[in-house]
């Protein structure tokens, strides 16, 4: 007797920060499209100010929840937990802190006409690229000699 069994359609998990940079939808280039026209600026200044949008959320959510969660607890362990949890979480801040700056000054670049080109030997970054990683100032071959350099560097 065979039985049949029914496939249920899973929906995909939400992705937190990562999910801020899938949301967007793809510059689709034309034929014959110069590079970092007036359509591609305004796309990445999109995908910039909805990532800086969302980081200052969630500096937000943090300061209230540390705020909220505040406690003396009476108990050391407690309290220690509490302690490397805010410290966690203000070590997160800081480095998205960083990224907010970094996104400042890209928005800045855009403002100049000098986003999207290869700070190192100025060929374009690429539209893909950006995509990936909108604060990218160097481009995938530039960064990947100094990367190698990098390494070489620290054995």
């Amino acid at each position: 007797m065979a039985t049949t069994t029914k496939k249920t359609a899973r929906k995909p998990a939400k992705k937190k920060d990562s999910g801020i940079l899938a949301s967007f939808t793809p510059y689709k280039a034309k034929k014959n499209e110069e590079y970092m026209n007036e359509q591609q600026r305004e796309h990445f200044i999109g995908i910039l100010s909805r990532w800086k949008h969302a980081l200052m959320e969630e500096v937000d959510r943090t300061v209230n929840h540390m705020k909220d969660e505040a406690a003396n607890f009476p108990d050391p362990a407690d309290r220690a937990s509490q302690e490397e949890e805010f410290s966690f979480e203000l070590r997160t801040r800081d480095r998205e802190r960083k990224l907010i700056k970094k996104i400042d000054s890209t928005l800045e670049l855009i403002d100049q006409d000098d986003y999207g080109y290869c700070d190192s030997c100025g060929v374009d970054i690429g539209i893909r690229r950006l995509e990936a990683r909108p604060t990218a100032t160097l481009c995938i071959d530039c960064k990947t000699l100094a990367e190698i350099k990098e390494r070489q560097e620290k054995g």
